[in-house]
């Protein structure tokens, strides 16, 4: 850090490292990468002639000159060194103009056009949508150079758009040839020898519940009465047992690796694994003996649990549920809800599986609650399901509350995932005392700076948190606003800026414990086809259980941060798949007018999630021509200067469709005035 004396005034300068965020219009802002444990910094601003070739995901080192007086302090950044270019691609259509070809970018972080290398065309034609990689900047002419890593197709067809999306965020759609022959040559059938040494499960009543359309089923239940008279109960929790399969190191086991997890799209699932891994020799499908993990927990008659074992097994699921199945048969118990009532519960569920739901949903209710008392966090978000026909093409949009199956399932695999997790602490060296490495999911509490800034947030609207002496004070006092803003119109944007106010779950070696569920030990065992870090957790908890020697955490840290960035990665693809439907169901409405809630504000204008659907689009200052606005961030409002015609966040406004964008997945809204 330099400074120097100039008239009047002090100047600054400080050198930052970070991640740029760049805008359709050129300028961009500095993510600033902190060390653990120092202050945040804010985003820094850096202006496009200043940017010296960065664009969009590169790594970079900025220059910050801060000039503050009694009047004014400004932070403005100056790229400096490229650090590394961002390795993911940009989507765009192929155009040939003259010998030379361009991708004409269609991203929202992309202001310029990419200008292909000679031979950078990978047999694309003028026309066809393609992924291409920004490899040099060319200083002269002032524009990006690159090639194409993917030939996507021909543009507005459903399958050259859902595998835009994929590569967009730098996820694969296709396994190489040799991933797939090493899952072909994996036998179908179980022999003597895999089914040696595993507690036998086969005939005690087993199942699963899952979404309907879901085809590679990781985890079952299994429950039975025990012990004299019966008075105990066992529920065992039935986990694929993708480590018997495959091999680490193994082609299969890397290419898990480097995808991380599962993505699930609006009308396909890309599967960490190939299918007959996936949908065949790992999923828990009814009346085929599988190979599982499992955690099995006894309960005493007050509900207790007694005892727990886990280990390997051998299952066969009596019946294959969907929730709302599931949920059917536990409104058939409480007299039938009207969410459900239209759905029979199935003659073909046995009895005892009928019966063994009752139990458990009685037991998730017990654990849900205890977690709540403990200062859990209740974030209930309704889900969006598009429904598509066989072309890709969306039919409607619905809006899906959680059921109390899902709530059931839920609290079991919560379970299972906790108590493995306590399991493994137990496993501490004597002399060092020290827990063995191991996998953990971990969420951090809230920093302090943000719990006051969310607590003036909604002081705006009237409503009060009261002064918390822990964050675990604070997470029961969010819950009491979450519970009375719930049924509100305002209740969903507090629910937003309450998730922004928190970080993220990620995946760590390092033990803190879960805030938002209030555990304070807490893995991701559940799902080992679907997540890389699950079968990382499968491998450490058999290794422990056989008296392994505890694994060096060095190698594993940097693993967790992999998956937790594939994590994030993939979550941001299917959000993108949901938005390109919506956007796309909207395309022949231009014109209709529809109701909503503002659910976010900028200085450029507001956020208007539409009844129904949940359908949002962006309300521009620039179209507002009755007054001038003015936002204010502190409150999240926009205010006319004339009028004092004032918009918040939660408020009711009526809209007309202005302008579908399909390339960009944006909707522009015109506000009714």
């Amino acid at each position: 850090m330099s400074k120097k004396k100039t008239k009047n005034r002090y100047v600054q300068t400080t050198e930052y490292e970070g991640t740029l965020s760049m805008t359709r219009e050129g300028y961009a802002f500095l993510m600033v990468q902190v060390p653990e444990g120092q202050h945040p910094v804010e985003d820094i601003f850096v202006p496009a002639r200043k940017l010296n070739g960065a664009l969009h995901g590169d790594r970079v080192r900025v220059v910050v000159r801060s000039t503050k007086n009694r009047h004014e302090r400004k932070l403005e950044g100056h790229v400096v060194f490229i650090k590394e270019r961002s390795s993911r691609p940009y989507i765009g259509i192929v155009q040939i103009v003259d010998k030379q070809a361009y991708v004409i970018t269609e991203s929202k972080h992309m202001p310029f056009d990419i200008h292909l290398h000679k031979g950078g065309l990978l047999g694309a034609r003028n026309g066809q949508k393609v992924a291409a990689l920004v490899t040099g900047w060319n200083k002269r002419g002032n524009f990006p150079t690159g090639k194409v890593v993917d030939v996507l197709g021909t543009p507005g067809e459903n399958e050259t758009e859902m595998h835009a999306i994929l590569a967009e965020f730098g996820l694969p759609y296709r396994f190489r040839k040799e991933e797939e022959a090493e899952a072909e040559a994996l036998t179908d059938n179980l022999l003597q020898e895999d089914i040696k040494g595993r507690r036998d499960f086969r005939k005690i009543p087993t199942f699963t519940i899952d979404p309907s359309d879901a085809k590679d089923f990781d985890d079952a239940l299994s429950f039975r009465k025990i012990g004299p008279e019966g008075t105990h109960t066992e529920v065992g929790v039935h986990i694929a047992d993708v480590s018997h399969y495959v091999e680490a190191g193994s082609l299969l086991d890397q290419a898990a690796y480097e995808r991380g997890n599962s993505v699930y799209l609006v009308d396909r699932t890309v599967p960490m694994f190939p299918e007959k891994l996936s949908n065949r020799l790992c999923s828990l499908r009814p009346d085929e003996d599988k190979l599982c993990v499992s955690a099995v927990f006894t309960f005493d008659q007050n509900n207790h649990i007694i005892d727990r074992w886990f280990g390997r097994t051998v299952i066969r699921s009596r019946c294959r549920l969907s929730y709302e199945q599931a949920q059917a048969v536990l409104d058939t118990e409480e007299n039938a809800s009207p969410a459900t009532a239209e759905i029979p519960a199935a003659a073909e569920i046995p009895v005892e599986v009928q019966e063994s739901l009752v139990f458990l949903h009685k037991q998730a209710v017990r654990f849900r609650e205890g977690r709540m008392n403990r200062g859990a966090v209740a974030f209930d978000k309704a889900e969006v399901k598009v429904e598509v026909d066989d072309r890709g093409a969306p039919l409607s949009i619905q809006v899906q509350e959680p059921l109390d199956s899902h709530k059931l399932i839920e609290e079991f695999m919560l379970l299972a995932n906790r108590e493995i997790t306590k399991y493994v602490q137990r496993k501490r060296n004597k002399p060092t005392g020290k827990a063995p490495a191991f996998v953990y999911r971990i969420h951090e509490p809230p920093d302090q700076d943000k719990i006051e800034a969310f607590r003036q947030f909604v002081h705006h609207f009237g409503y009060k948190m009261g002064q918390t002496k822990s964050p675990r004070d604070y997470a029961r006092e969010l819950n009491k606003l979450l519970d009375r803003t719930k049924k509100k119109t305002e209740g969903s944007g507090i629910i937003i800026m309450a998730l922004r106010s928190m970080p993220r779950a990620r995946y760590s070696t390092k033990n803190v414990g879960h805030y938002g569920l209030a555990f304070s030990n807490y893995t991701h065992f559940t799902s080992p086809i679907r997540r890389y870090s699950d079968l990382m957790v499968h491998r450490l908890l058999l290794h422990y259980i056989s008296g392994g020697k505890p694994q060096a955490a060095e190698g594993m840290e940097s693993k967790c941060i992999h998956l937790s960035e594939r994590e994030q990665l993939a979550t941001e693809a299917e959000r993108a798949s949901i938005k390109y439907k919506m956007v796309e169901f909207m395309q022949d409405k231009t014109g209709r007018k529809f109701e909503g809630i503002i659910t976010g504000l900028t200085e450029w204008g507001m956020f208007v999630e539409l009844d129904h659907t949940l359908i949002e689009g962006m309300v521009s200052v620039r179209d507002m021509t009755d007054d001038y606005y003015v936002y204010d961030k502190n409150v999240m409002t926009l205010t006319g200067t004339h009028s004092g015609k004032h918009f918040a966040l939660g408020q009711r406004v009526r809209i007309s469709v202005a302008r579908v964008n399909l390339e960009q997945r944006q909707l522009d809204f015109e506000l009714i005035q």
